[in-house]
């Protein structure tokens, strides 16, 4: 098969080298985002009277029988026309005829493929971003019906003080918001248009890019014809983003695993993102949450890999920016199915109340309570500190907590304790009392809660 670059060559390369150098296996996926950049670029050709009427009219059908058969899957790619552009420029030259090739008038597969990328990109971010805002609301939908479910809080992976369990929620909702607003402010350099500016220099013809970017509601053009085909700061971009979004939803997923072990008992999650063992008839194995907490390495790996990919590239093209595609169109399958699965396990998820409020009982997390106890009786903290922790060394010895003291083993380690501290050290009472702002205190929390709300209502409008 000729190729349709081929006029100055005299050897074919073998099939294998055909196949090894080839991107149609992956690049496919960008089928529509190629047909919506060529219409674009045709519309733009007639306007600037580069192609008659007739030629583009002629072009625009035959494109938009191409883009018709592709949502039907009825497209044959060949790996000897190498990627989506050629394969396409070869089948749009098969239905309509030799008029199919004055589309690659006055643009090159540089600035094509960047076009395509750009598109993809653009569509599949405001995607995300609506799964993270659906994420978001299921986070509030759980976090509303637990303001006033206890859970001991964590420092190190040991018992530091107790918190709300809606206020431990809240604190991925906000992660979350970082990650969305990140999203947000990537489109603006996503949503750019290369279109036009040829293999590297520009063309001669007299073309009309701002024309083509307003067509693709792109917000503009690249300035600069060598930076428009060697970018690719966008998608490191994405992935980093992606990446954040990946590692918070690996350490959710660490906790899910966590909370769903006999140990903790804190939560259950639904049948529908567990799966049992094929020789264990008891076991309930949280395998979404490992999954995801596995696949977070997919995305760092395809952020690692671009970056490394491009650290030694010369302007303007190079064959290994090929390589950018297959790492982003996993990331996107990756963070789409995690933020979907992640989803569905906070809303079915069952909590134990009553689990989670007994283990704040039998632990000293109530200790900084009794220390706060004393700083606001005049007794300097640092003071306070260590007589609460001979307190809780005293406990230890003698296998009980704070709340078994007795008032007068309190009274023996300072004076300045009155009968109100058994009130003082209820784990409720700790929690309720933490009203500063962004803190665990019951009020709080509602007031987190209202915010994200309003923040989500935002996302709506």
């Amino acid at each position: 098969m000729t190729k349709l670059w081929g006029g100055r060559f005299t050897k074919s390369a073998e099939e294998w080298v055909d196949a090894f150098g080839a991107s149609i296996p992956f690049d496919q996926k960008l089928v529509e985002e190629d047909i919506q950049g060529s219409l674009a670029h045709v519309k733009m050709l007639t306007k600037c009277e580069i192609l008659s009427e007739e030629e583009g009219e002629k072009i625009q059908q035959g494109l938009h029988t191409l883009l018709k058969k592709a949502k039907n899957n009825e497209l044959e790619y060949s790996v000897q026309n190498e990627d989506i552009h050629l394969n396409l420029e070869k089948l749009l030259i098969d239905e309509i005829g030799s008029v199919g090739g004055k589309l690659h008038t006055g643009r090159s597969r540089n600035d094509q493929v960047a076009t395509d990328i750009h598109l993809y990109l653009r569509n599949h971010t405001k995607e995300i971003m609506e799964l993270i805002k659906q994420f978001q609301k299921a986070i509030l939908g759980q976090a509303e019906e637990h303001v006033e479910t206890l859970i001991p809080g964590y420092t190190h992976l040991q018992r530091a003080q107790p918190v709300s369990f809606a206020h431990h929620l809240m604190a991925y909702f906000w992660m979350l918001e970082r990650d969305y607003s990140r999203l947000e402010d990537g489109l603006k350099r996503i949503n750019v248009s290369p279109l036009g500016a040829g293999a590297l220099a520009g063309t001669t013809f007299p073309i009309d890019r701002e024309f083509s970017a307003e067509i693709l509601e792109f917000d503009g053009i690249y300035e600069n014809s060598l930076d428009a085909v060697s970018d690719r700061d966008f998608i490191i971009e994405f992935l980093g983003t992606g990446s954040t979004i990946m590692m918070h939803l690996s350490r959710l997923a660490e906790e899910f695993i966590l909370w769903s072990t006999q140990e903790f008992q804190f939560i259950e999650l639904d049948d529908t993102f567990a799966t049992g063992s094929s020789i264990m008839p008891q076991k309930k194995n949280p395998d979404m949450a490992e999954l995801i907490r596995g696949k977070t390495g997919r995305v760092y790996g395809s952020l690692f890999s671009l970056l490394t990919t491009l650290k030694g590239l010369p302007l303007a093209y190079n064959k290994d920016m090929q390589e950018d595609k297959e790492g982003v169109f996993d990331a996107v399958t990756t963070l789409t199915g995690s933020l979907k699965i992640f989803t569905g396990m906070v809303e079915t998820m069952t909590v134990n109340k009553e689990k989670m409020i007994n283990a704040t009982h039998s632990d000293f997390s109530n200790a900084t309570e009794l220390a706060d106890y004393l700083a606001e009786k005049g007794m300097p903290f640092r003071e306070a500190h260590e007589v609460v922790g001979k307190l809780v060394l005293q406990c230890i010895q003698q296998n009980k907590y704070l709340l078994d003291l007795s008032f007068d083993e309190y009274k023996d380690a300072s004076t300045l304790f009155e009968e109100d501290i058994y009130n003082v050290l209820q784990p409720k009472t700790v929690v309720e009392r933490r009203n500063s702002a962004g803190g665990t205190g019951f009020e709080q929390v509602k007031k987190a809660i209202e915010s994200g709300k309003e923040k989500v209502n935002q996302k709506e409008q």
